[in-house]
């Protein structure tokens, strides 16, 4: 069974097809996966691998272990693009996800004032005002919305609460307008005998009217790149995810594509 691709809380850097050279700070267990969606294409894994024993890093290690490697990088004057939110889950059901961003951004003021930082959520937790301060205070605030169709998130993404709508979260992420970046994941295939497809005309035609009211500074578009725990979906080609792009372009909206 794939299971969970990082057993440190500080780890990098690492080369970001979207975001450049990118030192990594995993908030989940070092030797488990907690996330609020136990999404088909997740390189992590399936949330059924369990939260291990280690536990969610506190606070107090979060700063000592990214200050000591962002301390031993400038000594030897390595390059640094960003600093990026992602792991084993969900980034911002970390308890104390707004007192480490607010560490954060003081670590790098000290070490690499130039660098970005960068949250990956999946908007399960946008109504959350600690959480919401938090992604209002980074550089890359990224959003994922992977379909407008009710039907196709929850068979995509999975996410763990009954409550969460498609409808709901693209109010929440609309709150942030200009501050965020909406990144969405196209792909199609199988799992458990149903097809998994949200790149059809009907699909793009709800995310392009979700991109409107949401208007966001980008919009990531990108596709599978490693290997998914469901393993019937297939990856959608660079030259389809180019001509989604022109498409959402010609709504005045921005777009990334990541072959």
């Amino acid at each position: 069974m794939q299971t969970i691709l990082f057993h440190d809380t500080v780890f990098g850097p690492i080369h970001s097809r979207r975001l450049g050279t990118s030192l990594g700070v995993n908030l989940s267990p070092r030797d488990g996966k907690v996330c609020s969606f136990d999404c088909l294409y997740c390189e992590a894994g399936f949330n059924a691998q369990g939260p291990g024993k280690a536990g969610l890093p506190p606070r107090e290690e979060v700063y000592r272990l990214l200050e000591k490697r962002l301390s031993d990088m400038k000594a030897h004057n390595e390059r640094l693009d960003v600093i990026t939110f992602s792991g084993n889950g969900e980034p911002t059901m970390h308890p104390d996800f707004l007192g480490i961003i607010t560490d954060t951004i003081a670590l790098r003021d000290k070490y690499y004032p130039e660098v970005k930082i960068s949250v990956l959520s999946n908007s399960t937790r946008l109504d959350r005002p600690d959480v919401a301060e938090a992604l209002r205070l980074v550089d890359n605030n990224i959003l994922k919305l992977d379909s407008a169709i009710e039907s196709t998130m929850r068979a995509i993404d999975r996410p763990v609460s009954p409550s969460f709508t498609t409808e709901k979260v693209i109010d929440m992420i609309a709150d942030f307008g200009g501050q965020c970046i909406v990144q969405t994941m196209l792909l199609r295939g199988e799992y458990n005998g149903s097809a998994i497809d949200n790149t059809t005309p009907a699909e793009i035609d709800a995310l392009i009217a979700a991109y409107r009211k949401i208007n966001p500074k980008e919009v990531m578009l990108y596709s599978i790149d490693r290997k998914t725990p469901a393993e019937n979906l297939r990856k959608v080609p660079r030259e389809e995810l180019e001509a989604v792009a022109e498409r959402i372009r010609r709504e005045g909206i921005d777009v990334q594509v990541s072959g």
